[in-house]
């Protein structure tokens, strides 16, 4: 496709020259694809590269698509911080960036980058997280559903009780999204007082520690008298676990949470979590990389197949692509294992034999 600056065409040479892969000094990390001559090269800017899930799944399928198309990739790692992202969208762009994939740390301070992008001529996927910017695309799972299932599941097992919510980032529209969903399960129950809400609080970053300690804020103030928790994810549903063992109460108050990570499927077998709602990451990045060529080649956002209009919080009508959840509990684990997310040795490791049906 023609390039919007002379330098730009100087910058996309550069990187396929170093397709190899490896760290280009600037913060950015480059892989190769394609034929070398005219490549797209599709810039993502990850939020926090620390968490499992991106590295294991979403970056390869990211990868793995822009190789069958041709195209190159090209990363930057914001480390938390909505400034950094800011610059590293600046780089990949300065880079000769054709689309960019943007996993945005805060949906609002990233607006001046996204519209900087779009300006130039440049598509914009927001990833996972919703960006309120009707001229991106927004790819993610149905995170409303994901909330209703991770409250049905705990629902059916505590009808009744003192309910704990443990919500993500505030500044992460996904935060409110799951627990719009969680409450649109739970409302009826609240409302008639059979459930009664005794925590609820937002966790910066999704930190699995800050969820432990806001976990064991809550049993103090209830003298242990929790009867649920509704995690919005699994890596806080973990400090969560760890905060109720230290009072013996793990196995005993229903736990939900989401993504399908190692550990929380394995707790999920062993009794310690009650669902975790699966949302393969793989997929994720497969439409991503995938529509990112298409944007990348000019085809409009309407004309991406399998988008639909998302109507977000902020009014705008989002041109998107939600994939479908799956909840996990222990009645279905051999989905993952059947479709090779995990093995039977990290979901069965120190499950007692005979307790589950997929560990022998």
């Amino acid at each position: 496709m023609l390039k919007r600056r002379l330098w730009v065409l100087f910058a996309v040479f550069a990187i396929v020259v170093a397709a190899c892969g490896g760290d280009d000094g600037e913060g950015t990390t480059t892989t190769g694809g394609g034929d070398g001559d005219g490549d797209i090269v599709v810039g993502v800017s990850w939020n926090n590269y620390n968490e499992e899930r991106w590295a294991k799944s979403d970056e390869p399928a990211i990868q793995a698509a822009l190789a069958a198309a041709g195209a190159s990739y090209i990363s930057t790692d914001a480390g938390s911080s909505a400034e950094k992202q800011l610059t590293d969208i600046e780089n990949l762009i300065s880079q000769g960036a054709d689309a960019l994939i943007i996993l945005a740390q805060d949906g609002t301070a990233v607006l001046p980058g996204v519209q900087s992008a779009l300006e130039q001529g440049i598509p914009v996927i927001a990833y996972d997280r919703l960006i309120e910017d009707p001229g991106a695309l927004y790819i993610t799972f149905d995170n409303v559903e994901v909330g209703r299932m991770q409250a049905r599941v705990i629902f059916d097992l505590v009808p009744e009780g003192n309910y704990v919510f443990i919500k993500g980032n505030q500044a992460d529209a996904n935060a409110d999204f799951l627990r719009g969903g969680q409450q649109e399960i739970l409302q009826a129950a609240i409302d008639s007082g059979a459930i009664v809400n005794v925590g609820e609080s937002y966790t910066d970053n999704w930190d699995p520690a800050i969820a432990q300690t806001n976990m064991e804020q809550f049993l103090t103030q209830n003298n242990n008298e929790v009867d649920a928790v509704v995690a919005s994810n699994d890596g806080m549903a973990g400090g969560v676990v760890a905060a109720l063992e230290a009072q013996g109460l793990a196995g005993l108050v229903p736990v939900s949470g989401q993504d399908g990570d190692a550990a929380a499927l394995n707790r999920v077998a062993l009794g310690t979590q009650s669902v975790s709602v699966w949302k393969d990451a793989r997929e994720l990045g497969k439409a991503a990389g995938e529509a990112a060529v298409l944007l990348a080649q000019g085809t409009a956002l309407e004309s991406i197949p399998g988008v639909v209009t998302f109507d977000s919080p902020g009014g705008n009508a989002m041109t998107s692509i939600l994939l479908a959840p799956i909840p996990i509990t222990t009645d279905n684990l051999n989905v993952v294992l059947d479709a090779e997310w995990i093995t039977v040795e990290a979901l069965c490791q120190n499950v007692p034999a005979g307790t589950v049906d997929v560990c022998p």
